[in-house]
């Protein structure tokens, strides 16, 4: 496949390479990783053909030759730019070429380039041609550099001109398309409903002044939604549309502003000949929208002199009419000198004066704040009897008419009279009686909460005493049926010409909802999600207050017990995660009812619980109580059609009177516990010293697998995959092993359950994924095969129902430039149908960042082939029970089955176990492309991997 693309340009004739050390060559632009932009425009070199064809010399590369190729022109184009870029870096780099239709910097006045397509396409001096994005406001190509690669492009033209190029970092330019989308949504939004309004209120008040901003507005409407592309996307309009849109609606901006001033002043009571020269104008303008239709240029160029000539006018006009006693024009001066400012930031920005790529939106949003600024100023003369007003509104009012505004609620204290006034709300909100919370201060503490009456009883006394400050305080009242509603009160003391505090006001606001949060949040931190009951913060934060309170009562001796199920991994693969949380649920209810108040029931981890007793101290009892225990636990569970049957380990540790009680009996317990399961559960242990003697115990196990990922003690083996077409390696399977410092090294059967059940999985996962990953990332770098070699890893249910998981695989792309689809995750048929919707979820988004699915250990599980097919798997692993033969010297009959059912699905197959050559020989007979096993290769190092690989090639190449 690479071969043919390296062939197809020079079958297709655009390109010839020759040596010229003669040549003039151009510079290339270094490309940096960490650069989110680059502006090409000032190293553009343009160049004209006098025909379909052009030669260009290009930069020199890595070996320092200097080349000429040949371009023909797919549209007949005789305009062309050249450019270069060099990626040195030792990643590869997608970026997109970026040349905007229309600019209106440097668009110029008169004969404005009024936007257009700018490239018909780019050719690269070495590897595929630059794929065309879709947009409708700018000419965009994806490119990929490779590391150390420098290509030069040659871009046809469709107009001479291009007025900015641009090399923009994919993701960065996503977000600065997103933040300019949401800016032009709220300014086309603003701008629209402020022409709805305008439109409205000519209705309801008649004036000429309303239709007249109106129509302005409307205007303004269309202009910007020309120039940010609304219109576009809209009425699906061509380029060349676009244009005739954007000179008309220049034409129509002149226009209503020049009958908006005409109306505003009034000019016609003035003198005849403004009336005639205002229509004479407007004849003109108007004209300009049947030019566009023939010849935009020319007809946006008169529109925008037009414009400024009406700007200036204006201004001169209303300046000159507000010296002579006209006060309907001074409203305008400050409006209409913003516009003046507005149109000579616009002249510089198309005279290219300023180039920043912000200008342009700016310059649309200050439009239209200036024509809501000419609302405003209507509205304020047609409201308000035509003349300037001042202090219409008093301060107090203002106050007033801001309080009510808000919402707030009054609280007002006559500290002389001691009686206290509240808004009529309040009462309703309680559900009171109106008057209930009128009169002395003293009466509030009768509804309100007791532990909050100190509280507001010092918070008023201490204002009344420093006679200053502020009030700030949160309480609760009570309503009739007997719960509580949180206030916070705002107030400030109001002293009086004697020095004395003569009131307090305030306002009250309802926080209930914010409050009821807090405390959700606070209850959910340290409680468990699923049951409710505490988790292991909040147990060990309880058994640490029992410890200091048995300080002082040395007879309290509490025991503590950790209940662990047994087997219950395999009741979730059996029936599911759903079933098993409801199971939990159900254990937890059962548990919680033979407690007593005292006793603290808490959910520690996945399928273990831990229990303080504190309700029983003679050891008979207590062992009888964990009995009573262990016989709820294996009271069964109907599930449906059927009951599910559990069993505990229970670990007891009893309190020492004469050693100080710490958290450290939690541990003794979880000994007691694993000893109990490691003698084949469902029995009751009690602690002894002599646990801890054991080395190799559970708890030692788990203490030291989370740290054996910081201790680099996790090593990742590869098993070779092979195409069975040439026995050639295609890839490897990726396989952790714990090199134990003690025990030597420990396969995934002996610490992989562990690793789940204390959720360290998910950190081994994200370990072996990314390490593969930069493996995989070295060997494609140094095979450069026409097949890239690919990666399996294996992904586990905790790790697959994470959101989080999507950006774990994102980081991991990003951390390492493997070849789309070669890193691929490797999913039990088992696991994606615990919950298949949810899985055919996540498996789609995975897929679509770029990575490969393998269905591992099929025929194995119970999936159902309706969901098989909704799966997005590339690859079909079959398990080794249908590989091998059976006891008659056959294989499996199904085994064809499943080869032909996969192929139909698009996927390629993968056998496992294969251990001989006449199995490999078989396999391939039946359709089968890839096999692995020990016939090809144990588990093996990265280094020994990588010289197999060697080895390979060198035999390919002999």
């Amino acid at each position: 496949m690479r071969l043919i693309r390296w062939l197809a340009p020079l079958a297709l004739g655009l390109m010839i390479i020759v040596a010229s050390p003669k040549a003039h060559a151009i510079d290339a632009v270094s490309v940096r990783g960490d650069a989110p932009a680059i502006d090409l425009t000032a190293i553009l070199e343009y160049q004209q053909s006098e025909t379909d064809r052009i030669q260009v010399s290009t930069a020199p590369g890595t070996d320092g030759i200097v080349r000429r190729i040949e371009v023909r022109a797919r549209e007949a184009g005789q305009n062309w730019v050249v450019f270069a870029l060099a990626n040195n870096t030792d990643d590869q780099l997608d970026r997109l070429i970026v040349a905007p239709h229309y600019r209106i910097v440097s668009s110029g006045l008169l004969w404005p380039d009024l936007g257009m397509s700018r490239i018909a396409t780019i050719t690269p001096s070495t590897g595929d041609r630059p794929e065309r994005q879709d947009s409708a406001t700018a000419d965009i190509f994806r490119v990929t550099l490779d590391p150390g690669a420098v290509i030069t492009f040659v871009a046809e033209l469709r107009t001479g001109k291009l007025p900015q190029l641009y090399l923009w970092e994919p993701e960065a330019y996503k977000d600065k398309v997103n933040s300019f989308t949401l800016y032009q949504g709220i300014v086309i939004g603003i701008s629209g409903l402020l022409a709805l309004v305008l439109t409205i209120l000519f209705v309801v008040k008649g004036s000429i002044m309303f239709p007249a901003a109106a129509a302005l507005a409307w205007a303004v409407l269309v202009y910007i939604g020309v120039d940010f592309g609304f219109w576009g996307k809209v009425l699906d309009m061509s380029s060349g549309a676009e244009r005739i849109w954007r000179a008309a609606g220049e034409a129509m901006l002149a226009a209503t502003l020049l009958v908006f001033l005409f109306a505003y002043l009034n000019l016609n009571r003035w003198h005849v000949r403004y009336s005639h020269i205002t229509l004479a104008w407007l004849l003109f303008l108007g004209s300009l929208v049947a030019l566009a239709l023939f010849d935009p240029a020319v007809a946006s160029g008169i529109a925008r002199i037009s414009l400024v000539l009406i700007a200036f006018a204006g201004f001169g006009l209303i300046v000159y009419l507000s010296t002579h006693g006209f006060d309907r024009a001074v409203l305008l001066i400050p409006t209409w000198f913003l516009l003046v400012v507005w149109v000579v930031a616009a002249g510089m920005t198309v005279a290219g004066s300023v180039t920043n790529d912000i200008v342009g939106p700016a310059l649309l949003g200050g439009l239209v704040l200036i024509v809501m600024l000419i609302g405003f100023t209507v509205m304020q003369h047609a409201f308000a009897g035509g003349g300037a007003t001042n202090g219409v509104v008093s301060d107090v009012e203002r106050r007033a008419l801001a309080l009510t505004g808000s919402g707030d609620l009054i609280w007002d204290w006559d500290v002389s009279a001691d009686k206290v006034f509240t808004s009529p709300e309040t009462e309703a909100l309680l559900g009171l009686k109106r008057g209930t919370l009128e009169g002395p201060a003293a009466k509030w503490l009768e509804v309100l909460h007791p532990l909050d009456q100190d509280r507001f009883r010092a918070a008023l006394d201490s204002v009344l005493d420093q006679r200053r400050g502020r009030l700030v305080q949160d309480f609760r009242l009570r309503t009739p049926d007997g719960h509580f509603m949180w206030f916070a009160l705002k107030a400030r003391p109001v002293v009086g010409s004697d020095g004395e505090v003569s009131r307090v006001v305030g306002t009250l606001t309802d926080v209930t909802e914010s409050k009821n949060a807090e405390e959700r949040m606070l209850h959910d931190s340290v409680h468990d999600n699923l049951t409710g009951l505490p988790n292991r913060k909040l147990f060990i934060d309880r058994l640490g207050a029992v410890a200091n309170f048995s300080k002082t009562v040395p007879t309290l001796r509490p025991t503590l017990m950790v209940i662990d199920l047994d087997r219950f991994k395999q009741v979730n693969d059996s029936v599911g995660i759903a079933v098993g949380d409801s199971i939990l649920l159900t254990l937890a209810r059962r548990l919680a009812r033979i407690l007593k108040p005292q006793d603290t029931l808490a959910r520690l981890a996945g399928d273990q619980f831990g229990l303080i007793l504190m309700s029983e101290t003679d050891p008979a009892k207590i062992t009888a109580f964990a009995e009573t225990i262990r016989k709820t636990i294996r009271a069964p569970i109907a599930f449906n059609d059927r009951e599910i049957f559990l069993t505990a380990s229970i670990g007891l540790a009893l309190s020492d009177p004469t050693v100080p009680l710490s958290d450290e009996i939690i541990k003794d317990a979880e000994l007691a516990m694993y000893h109990s399961k490691r003698i084949g559960g469902d029995r009751i242990d009690v602690y002894k010293p002599a646990m801890r003697a054991r080395k190799t115990d559970r708890l030692t196990l788990e203490s030291e697998l989370r740290r054996a990922i910081e201790r680099q003690e996790i090593t990742i083996l590869y098993q070779p995959i092979v195409r069975l077409e040439d026995r050639s390696i295609a890839g490897f399977e990726a396989l952790a092993r714990w090199d134990h410092p003690k025990l030597g090294r420990m396969s995934p059967v002996e610490f992989i359950a562990i690793a789940e059940e204390i959720g360290l999985i998910i950190d081994l996962g994200m370990f072996v994924m990314d390490q593969t990953a930069r493996q995989l990332a070295i060997w494609q770098r140094a095979m450069r095969a026409r097949e890239p070699i690919f990666a399996s890893v294996n992904v586990s249910s905790r790790q697959l129902l994470r959101h989080d998981l999507l950006h774990d695989i994102r980081t991991v792309l990003s951390r390492s430039s493997v070849a789309k689809g070669t890193l691929k995750l490797e999913l039990t048929e088992s696991l994606v149908m615990e919950n298949p919707e949810h899985a055919a979820q996540m498996l789609l988004r995975i897929r679509e960042l770029g990575t490969g699915l393998s269905l591992d250990d099929f025929g194995t599980g119970h999936s159902s082939l309706a969901y098989l097919q909704r799966f997005p798997f590339d690859t079909l692993k079959i398990d080794q029970s249908f590989v091998r033969t059976t006891t008659r010297g056959t294989r499996p009959v199904i085994l064809k089955s499943i080869i032909a059912m996969a192929h139909d699905l698009g996927m390629d197959v993968v056998a496992e176990g294969v251990e001989t050559d006449s199995d490999a020989v078989e396999l391939y007979q039946l359709g089968c492309e890839y096999a692995q096993g020990f016939a090809f290769g144990e588990p093996m190092d990265a280094d020994a991997a990588m010289r197999l690989l060697t080895e390979e090639r060198l035999e390919a190449a002999n």
